[in-house]
């Protein structure tokens, strides 16, 4: 057999579609069922630990520095290693990879319930977000694999509903389980979700894995592109409290450019590289990379405050505010599978753009809320927010997924998913210092204007902190009149940085609106599965 040839059969065998069976291994829609099951499982645990959070500190007498490294000791272990993650999917295979993560994630997760100590939990947290890194690539490898291009949008469309209503269960799940049984339990639903998850990947998953893959692991763009992960998330978590001019915080961050600037280099000499860089002479996978990453930054920075919102400025409970959000989560469960068949149509690109002008307008509209807004308000927002990021979390992750070949299709899982964890905290972060320096500019003035007792020293950074999470300060024994003119000061001046935050997050999601434009469907065909 000549050269050509054996090159051209070694192609068919990646792209082509396999012959049918009579059995349900690889079916595509039950390999959709399946992935959606384990990463329900992380995207569930995304919200319902941070209801659990005060319930854990108050009975372990965690400090808050203990209890913020619950969620970052995870948000780290998740940023730094999905890309890798994602890599020993295409080299060991997806259906693998896919059934360690599960059966680590929820043991991991019964670990937390069963630890004793702050500190065990914090470890087993770090343990369980590299669990979830190695589930979250995998799962959008099967479902490259085993969907042909023309359906691989409804499949993500669909997969995105589950994680849309995995995240809005969280907090209500989260609220009824800590208030009526204990904070482990948060923990241990996900023993049985895990186990279902096994049961279904060890009878329906096919591995999915090109024979191109590299037989080889690049252990210095290992390190490399961790070192740099680590090093510019963990600056971003700890900027709002270094602040973003000082010597820590730079240091990291140009640390992050150095160390990602010698993995850019190496990858050029590398025989077998981490990410060939060749992948991103796709214009539009690298168009979607940005664009998951400037999409997080809106839509998480943004949210981020309206929990402070509804249950600080409002005075709900954690389960109202949940409840409160639903219609922006209902929307998303419903229009991701719709973006996907419509995508299906018409490709990305309009989904997109519309997409991120409706997050745009959400965004703006949520601006203009006041301390008193009614829920009604809310809603309309939350709808048209949930309606517009719908098509984007669709086409960003096929169009990064699907453009890129088969035996990379784990590591642009990893990147699509690297690419939400970096937008997402750094959203948090930067919108966290506006919100932080518009209250300090507002809130004198407004606490003079109220004619209230003048506070400076240790006493205003205390009351500038409370302001900033929307928490008015009143101290026990305050007459009602005063304490009603401090209950207003601090709404409204919390108020008054978060319409900034809006205000930043729309002009931000314009940006990727303008973005969505250079992108367009995978051109790389995925090769169909059986009994489609």
């Amino acid at each position: 057999m000549s050269q050509t040839t054996a090159k051209t059969t070694a192609e068919k065998r990646d792209t082509a579609p396999p012959t049918k069976s009579g059995g349900l291994r690889g079916h595509p829609w039950l390999t959709l069922l399946t992935v959606a099951v384990g990463v329900m499982m992380v995207a569930l645990d995304g919200t319902i630990v941070a209801i659990a959070n005060p319930a854990i500190a108050k009975d372990l007498g965690a400090s808050l520095a203990d209890i913020q490294w619950v969620t970052n000791g995870y948000l780290l272990a998740l940023a730094v290693f999905l890309i890798t993650a994602g890599k020993i999917g295409d080299r060991f295979g997806h259906r693998n990879t896919f059934l360690v993560g599960a059966v680590g994630f929820a043991a991991s997760s019964a670990a937390i319930g069963f630890a004793g100590s702050i500190q065990l939990i914090i470890a087993f947290r770090v343990l369980q977000g590299l669990f979830g890194a190695l589930l979250q690539p995998a799962a959008l490898g099967l479902l490259r694999g085993a969907f042909p291009a023309e359906r691989l949008n409804m499949a993500i469309g669909i997969w995105g509903g589950v994680i849309g209503a995995s995240t809005a269960a969280g907090p209500i799940v989260g609220g009824l389980l800590v208030e009526h049984v204990s904070w482990e339990s948060v923990f241990f639903i996900n023993i049985p979700v895990g186990l279902i998850a096994l049961a279904l990947g060890l009878w329906i998953l096919r591995d999915a894995r090109s024979e191109k893959a590299a037989k080889s692991f690049d252990i210095p763009g290992i390190v490399l592109l961790s070192g740099a992960m680590f090093l510019l998330v963990w600056g971003i978590i700890k900027a709002p409290v270094w602040g973003w001019g000082d010597a820590r915080t730079l240091a990291f961050m140009g640390g992050a450019v150095v160390a990602g600037v010698a993995f850019a280099f190496w990858q050029t000499r590398a025989a077998e590289p981490l990410i060939p860089l060749g992948l991103f002479r796709s214009v539009s996978l690298s168009a979607g990379a940005l664009l998951m990453v400037l999409m997080a930054f809106s839509f998480f920075g943004a949210v981020f405050f309206v929990t402070f919102y509804l249950q600080n400025v409002h005075g709900m409970s954690p389960v109202d505010s949940g409840v409160h959000l639903l219609p922006m989560t209902a929307m998303m469960i419903v229009g991701s599978p719709i973006a996907g068949a419509l995508m299906a149509k018409i490709g990305p690109r309009i989904p997109i753009v519309a997409g991120m002008l409706f997050t745009a307008a959400a965004m703006f509209g949520m601006s203009t809320l006041e301390a008193g807004s009614g829920s009604g308000v809310m809603s309309l927002w939350f709808v048209l927010m949930g309606l517009g990021l719908s098509p984007v979390m669709v086409g960003a992750t096929e169009v990064i997924v699907g453009n890129a070949p088969l035996e990379l299709s784990g590591v642009a899982g990893g990147l699509q998913q690297a690419a939400m964890q970096v937008g997402g905290s750094l959203g948090t972060a930067v919108l966290g210092a506006l919100m932080a320096a518009k209250v300090d500019d507002v809130l004198p003035g407004k606490w003079a204007a109220a004619k209230l007792p003048p506070v400076s020293g240790a006493q205003y950074e205390g009351l500038k902190q409370a302001v900033q999470v929307g928490t008015a300060p009143v101290p026990k024994g305050t007459p009602a009149p005063v304490a009603q003119l401090i209950a207003g000061v601090s709404h409204d001046a919390f108020v008054s940085g978060m319409s900034l935050a809006f205000m930043v997050s729309a002009v931000v999601a314009l940006v990727a609106a303008g973005l969505g434009l250079l992108t367009r469907r995978g051109s790389v065909d995925t090769g169909p599965g059986v009994h489609i």
